[in-house]
């Protein structure tokens, strides 16, 4: 499959960079990742409206809070393991509680974090910010996604998180693509059995429909790029039409992206399902392609996922 030429991050700045030429809200707020995010030519070149807060995480989330409190829209950004467990109590209580309208950015999700190893990589933080009432959870799945969605970032009110992919994604959509946020995107219509994915897996839900034809197993694709609130309809609409899903995340299976899954299906119209995804464990140093493979987030256990479930109905 195709890669994207540009690195997210740097799609992330440009879009940072043009919103804030058209509104004075736009703030950004780094604790001093401003490389690693990928913001420092929007901290050259528009100094007033930055912030580096330095290695103090929990300061940076409650300053956004204030901020927001003052008619700014805060774009927050750090490791996803400092921006969710380390802030976790300022990102409840002034951000989430106190109703600001900030944006929450985690860098590097799950296995993405990749040579900065298990203290880097937080493959809870999708539970984690699931858990917080309002709370919405968006993750670009490219870049031509996420310069779609950025109006729609920076027009909704209230606390969102934003799991960002720091690198290369491979091109799933192109310039026609129409973005919204909390509608689902069906990639590939099928019948047998309904693939469901978010991030860097919707590559590999992608490849596994394609085996899975080779097999004479129709496969229905379906992008999530609003985990929460979750697009309840497509995923209901889609089970019924299938009667087996499979969901693909680059997280914690639990309480995730398949969790939410597994409630609207237990609570709507039950449905077997098996989750792909990090199965209760820590992460470790290693590149992408190793940890995919480690962690089994591969096609081929999507494949042999969806096995499973059609063999359930």
């Amino acid at each position: 499959m195709v890669h994207e030429e540009k690195m997210m991050r740097d799609v992330y700045c440009e879009c940072l960079m043009e919103a804030a030429a058209k509104d004075d809200r736009i703030v950004v707020m780094e604790a001093d990742l401003m490389k690693a995010t990928g913001t420092e030519p929007f901290f050259l070149k528009y100094p007033e409206k930055s912030v580096n807060v330095g290695i103090a995480e929990c300061n940076m989330v409650s300053m956004a809070g204030g901020m927001s409190a003052m008619g700014k829209i805060p774009f927050a950004a750090t490791f996803t393991a400092f921006i969710t467990r380390r802030a976790f109590d300022q990102i409840t209580l002034s951000v989430a509680y106190a109703q600001q309208n900030v944006r929450l950015v985690g860098t590097d999700p799950g296995i993405t974090a990749e040579i900065n190893g298990g203290t880097h990589m937080s493959m809870e933080d999708v539970a984690i910010m699931r858990s917080v009432p309002t709370m919405t959870i968006f993750e670009p799945i490219d870049g031509t996604q996420l310069k779609k969605a950025f109006p729609q970032i920076i027009d909704y009110y209230g606390p969102m998180y934003i799991r960002l992919n720091r690198r290369t994604p491979a091109k799933i959509y192109d310039d026609s693509y129409e973005f919204q946020l909390g509608k689902a995107d069906i990639l590939k219509e099928g019948t047998d059995v309904t693939l469901v994915a978010s991030g860097i897996m919707v590559e590999q839900a992608l490849l596994a429909a394609e085996d899975l034809a080779k097999e004479g197993i129709n496969a229905e694709v379906i992008a999530i790029h609003t985990i929460k609130p979750l697009d309840n309809e497509a995923i209901i609409a889609s089970a019924k039409k299938t009667g087996a899903v499979v969901t693909a995340e680059n997280a914690s299976y639990l309480n995730g992206l398949g969790g939410a899954v597994c409630e609207c299906l237990s609570e709507n119209y039950p449905t077997p399902v098996q989750r792909v995804g990090v199965k209760d464990h820590y992460g470790e140093v290693g590149f992408t392609p190793f940890l995919q493979e480690k962690y089994h987030l591969m096609a081929c256990d999507i494949v042999e996922a969806a096995k499973k479930a059609i063999a359930m109905k």
